[in-house]
């Protein structure tokens, strides 16, 4: 039977020096330097400002203070940022601590699961350190997007579905509460990043369904106690917002209705699978234009993909499932492979084959799962090294994780070119090593052991490494160095148009030191004359407008002042309509028209008010930067 995980008091002193080595080590590589990266996501990090300083703008997630518009998604995640500002004040620190704080928590509860799955002190730790080590989770806890909430929340759902499964097989074990406290995270994590988090839901009921001890009646109706929790959970800012009468409260940013259903179901919802996502970018120079990038079973190791998660996929799959057949008669280890597995597959598969907006660094959704999986399939198998079976496993294992490594640093030729044969002489001795280790003193298996850990985790420790000292600004990061030429290739987001007509809407021009329009993808930089002249207009509600919620952000975060963000973040939200706008300029409500920066795509609202700001009003120049006074009309 199954040993139980032993409490902590319990452990020898190294188990607990290890764990605070590893807690430590996680802090310090997720703060070190947090502040380099200045707002980091300048669009998530205005509408931390904003509902720092506007409740209103807090409770819906406002772009600005003065709730024109909300960002693209719920606003769970803003809200311990906003409330950190609120308590130390506006700063790249004050923004990002949170989010570090978010990912050693994660590392925690990861390594707590497993070590009580298993009643593996180096199952926990193994999975732990895998987690505080791959390179997207080092990158996203270290930034301001919704993904680290969201992977924190849904690895809670995790954690209370195995207690759920645990406490059925007790009659003390009350499985329903820790059930509902499972919907319950899984419906916050909705309010994080709305749709992705019910990719959970189907391994989480079939564990339930397949490993709880009660009747099938019971497990069923313990579902649906879990499943009306994650719907209050999650639907009573849905619910709240759906009611709201639409004049009184912000624009719902990514819709094309002012209906957060349409952006939950919509934008954010079935058209990041099929691609239907109304208002988005034209993506072209990927490779089946029109889409994404590829799309396939080896997505996850293409491009810029690969270097943030794949490292240890193969060990991962290889391991987990021949721990599943080991641990057969182990029901808690079995339930938990079970959870994490199933979670990799549909996970993976829907990141594979998804055909709307993806970006690499939502990734971080595999690394609980595949964290898991090598720690509780590397020592369940090692477990059984007295068997050649196991032996070969584990020797397995070590090659592809070798040779993966090795395909992956390749890809970046300039960046530490000595490591790939390093990786590959520690990978191959411990592969050896692996296979003979049933002739040697226990001592010696644990170094062996090492060699092979340390073989497997030197490439993604490489990419952590360079990713925490690499600031990382605007909407699309990436862990790791930079790809060769060859491997490089991007798609070009352009709002409504195909971009052979525009030019690249990322990557600042170099020279321009008088400020930076901003883009798509990029903040704008302000000057101290632009934030003066932002700063001088208290009376307006907004002390200047831009097209595009990057451009908007930029002015708003420097000067303090509130910067309307027409057209939300790809400047394709109807919202303003010309009429609203011309309205808010009439009353005063608008102080200046920002121009430049994002391109208004032909047609739309943002089009039509440019269009009649530069008929209407005079163009002056401020350190390169054109603004229109939109109290002073054209004679």
């Amino acid at each position: 039977m199954q040993a139980t995980a032993r409490t902590t008091a319990s452990d020898p002193a190294w188990v607990r020096v290890a764990l605070g080595a590893l807690l430590a080590g996680t802090a310090f590589l997720y703060l070190w330097g947090l502040g380099d990266s200045g707002w980091a996501n300048s669009f998530y990090s205005a509408a931390v400002q904003a509902g720092s300083e506007s409740w209103k703008a807090f409770f819906f997630g406002s772009s600005d203070a003065a709730n024109a518009i909300t960002v693209d998604k719920t606003p769970l995640s803003l809200w311990p940022m906003a409330l950190s500002v609120r308590v130390f004040g506006l700063s790249s620190w004050s923004i990002l601590v949170p989010q570090a704080l978010v990912g050693v928590a994660t590392v925690a509860l990861l390594h707590h699961t497993v070590r009580r799955s298993t009643g593996s002190a180096a199952a926990g730790l193994v999975a732990g350190l895998v987690m505080a080590l791959t390179p997207v989770a080092v990158l996203m806890f270290r930034f301001n997007n919704p993904d680290a909430m969201l992977v924190l929340l849904l690895t809670g759902a995790a954690v209370a579905t195995l207690r759920a499964v645990e406490g059925s097989w007790s009659d003390q074990g009350r499985p329903i509460r820790w059930l509902v406290l499972g919907g319950s995270l899984v419906g916050l994590a909705f309010l994080t990043k709305m749709l992705q988090a019910f990719l959970v839901l189907p391994p989480l009921a079939l564990v339930y369904l397949a490993c709880a001890h009660a009747p099938v009646r019971t497990r069923l109706g313990h579902l649906l106690a879990a499943f009306a929790a994650m719907l209050v959970a999650g639907g009573w800012w849905i619910a709240v917002v759906q009611f709201w009468p639409p004049g009184d409260r912000p624009y719902i940013g990514g819709s094309q209705s002012n209906s957060v259903l349409e952006l939950a179901l919509g934008y954010n919802g079935l058209g990041r699978l099929n691609g239907d996502q109304p208002g988005s970018v034209t993506v072209t120079g990927a490779t089946n234009p029109g889409h994404w990038g590829g799309t396939g079973i080896l997505r996850l190791f293409h491009g810029s993909i690969g270097g943030q998660i794949a490292w240890l996929l193969p060990a991962a799959v290889l391991l987990g499932g021949a721990a599943l057949w080991y641990a057969r008669a182990e029901r808690r280890t079995r339930a938990a492979l079970l959870l994490w597995a199933s979670t990799f597959v549909v996970t993976a598969l829907t990141f594979s084959f998804m055909a709307g907006i993806f970006h690499a660094y939502y990734t971080i959704a595999l690394a609980p799962a595949v964290a898991a999986m090598v720690g509780i399939g590397a020592t369940t198998v090692w477990r059984h090294r007295d068997k050649s079976t196991a032996r070969a496993l584990l020797a397995a294992a070590a090659v592809l994780t070798t040779g993966l490594a090795v395909f992956l640093l390749r890809r970046s030729p300039d960046f530490l070119a000595w490591l790939p044969p390093l990786v590959v002489v520690a990978g191959l001795a411990g592969a050896a090593g692996l296979l003979r280790v049933h002739l040697v003193t226990r001592r010696l298996a644990v170094g062996i052991a090492g060699v092979a850990l340390a073989g497997g985790l030197a490439g993604p420790t490489a990419f952590a490494v360079d990713t925490v000292g690499t600031p990382h600004t605007g909407a699309i990061p990436s862990a790791g160095p930079p790809r060769s030429a060859r491997t490089a290739a991007q798609p070009i987001l352009v709002p409504g148009q195909p971009a052979a007509t525009r030019t690249p809407l990322s990557g600042r021009p170099s020279g321009y030191s008088v400020g930076y329009r901003g883009g798509l993808l990029d903040a704008s930089t302000s000057t101290p004359a632009i934030d003066r002249l932002l700063q001088a207009a208290p009376r307006y509600t907004w002390a200047a407008a831009a097209i595009g919620s990057n451009v908007a952000s930029g002015y708003q975060l420097a000067s303090g002042s509130p910067v309307m963000a027409i057209g939300g973040f790809n400047g394709s939200d109807p919202f303003p309509t010309l009429e609203q706008f011309q309205a808010w300029a009439e009353d005063d409500a608008v102080h200046y028209f920002i121009a430049g920066g994002l391109p208004a795509a032909p047609g739309s609202e943002a089009a039509r008010i440019q269009a009649w700001v530069r008929a209407s009003f005079r163009p002056s120049t401020i350190t390169g930067l054109t603004l229109y006074d939109l109290s002073r009309p054209r004679r």
